[in-house]
């Protein structure tokens, strides 16, 4: 994380202090950079706020094995380092999939979770969708192609039918600077996640957040979540795809905003 993300809210005030820092995680194709403004917003409004670079991304030492308990067991050393003591994890995506693990690591470490446009498995890796899913995403690598030429191809599946051109060029941006073997990595790791049976034992508040055009996690997946989880609350947000925080910054954290104005 670079100081701009680390940085103590600015005109935080003692009460504000108090409260527990929002953790922002980014998916395969994505990074820290990408939740700027919405670390930005949540200072803004006197929360503590931060976006982390996963292993391998933006600078970040990779970890070994890369799966992503040993991801999540990077975030908590991270937490410790920066005197975090609670957090609400805020998952896009793979992010939501590590916040997940870091639940089941250090349960009185959260206060409440965002699970957005994600879900509690990736599925059988025999599955049609899976091998689909992973083909799809690293065959352009097996080509002889570059990281940009991956997020060209992908990253117009994954937005929303009115996403700006702005957004996709955000987007495009980000996943092309992800290193060739984080992304192989990150994939691989999708396959072996399976969190389906904690999903009745979390008990912090949480937001199962979809995305009515989200292909790649798609609502029905996150109310089936929210249902298994005592007490969750289902959100869709209309019109935007898998990658809403992106498409629609300040839509994504109004719904984040409204959840964690009704827990604090």
């Amino acid at each position: 994380m670079t100081s701009a993300q680390t940085r103590p809210a600015a005109g935080a005030t003692a009460g504000a202090a108090a409260r527990p820092t929002l953790v922002f995680l980014h998916g395969i194709g994505g990074g820290a950079a990408g939740f700027a403004w919405h670390v930005d917003h949540f200072r803004g409004l006197g929360w503590p706020a931060l976006a982390w670079d996963q292993p391998g991304y933006g600078g970040s030492a990779p970890v070994k094995p890369y799966t992503l308990g040993r991801v999540a067991q990077a975030l908590l050393e991270q937490l410790d380092r920066l005197g975090v003591a609670r957090c609400i994890p805020v998952g896009h995506s793979m992010g939501g999939m590590v916040a997940q693990e870091l639940y089941a690591l250090a349960p009185a470490r959260i206060a409440g979770l965002v699970l957005a446009h994600t879900s509690p498995a990736f599925g059988s890796p025999e599955g049609e969708f899976q091998r689909r899913f992973v083909e799809e995403r690293t065959r352009p690598l097996d080509e002889g192609l570059t990281m940009d030429d991956v997020a060209r191809r992908m990253v117009p599946t994954m937005l929303g039918p009115g996403a700006t051109a702005q957004a996709a060029r955000a987007a495009t941006e980000l996943m092309a600077a992800v290193p060739p073997q984080t992304y192989r990595k990150a994939i691989a790791a999708l396959v072996s996640f399976d969190r389906r049976a904690q999903l009745a034992s979390i008990a912090v508040p949480t937001l199962c957040l979809a995305a009515q055009s989200d292909r790649t996690a798609a609502p029905v997946v996150l109310e089936k979540m929210a249902s298994k989880i005592p007490g969750a609350l289902y959100r869709c947000l209309a019109g935007l795809g898998h990658l809403a925080p992106i498409e629609d910054p300040p839509a994504f954290c109004r719904a984040v905003e409204e959840f964690i104005g009704s827990i604090e």
